[in-house]
């Protein structure tokens, strides 16, 4: 299993245990793991990147898949701790528009706390 979650004040986090996310089959089967992980969270998940140092197009396209299934069921996705590499390709794509990127876990976490413009 490359993924590991667990849930945090009715938030479920979910962190990679890969650093290097290249495989196409371990893509497949990483994409499907995060929509069935999405299917169970209660509204708000968490992605933590913290040991992905390289991902490669596929599953940044795994990635935006799941982020269209996240709204489809009212799920607030939230990425963190993205290394400079990875967070560079987003900016490149674009998809820092798209996705909801913080620093740390942390910080993702207390993101779902604030209400509104003025937090």
């Amino acid at each position: 299993m490359s993924l590991k979650s667990r849930e945090h004040e009715g938030i479920l986090v979910v962190s990679f245990t890969e650093s290097k996310i290249l495989d196409d089959a371990r893509i497949q089967q990483l994409g499907k793991e995060l929509v069935e992980k999405a299917a169970h969270a209660q509204g708000k998940m968490v992605l933590n990147f913290e040991t992905v140092s390289f991902m490669s197009s596929a599953m940044i396209g795994k990635l935006v898949l799941l982020s269209k299934k996240c709204k489809q069921d009212s799920v607030d996705l939230k990425l963190s701790n993205i290394s400079p590499n990875v967070a560079e390709v987003f900016k490149l794509m674009k998809l820092n528009k798209i996705f909801d990127i913080h620093k740390d876990e942390e910080k993702a976490l207390k993101s779902f706390d604030k209400k509104g413009w003025f937090g």
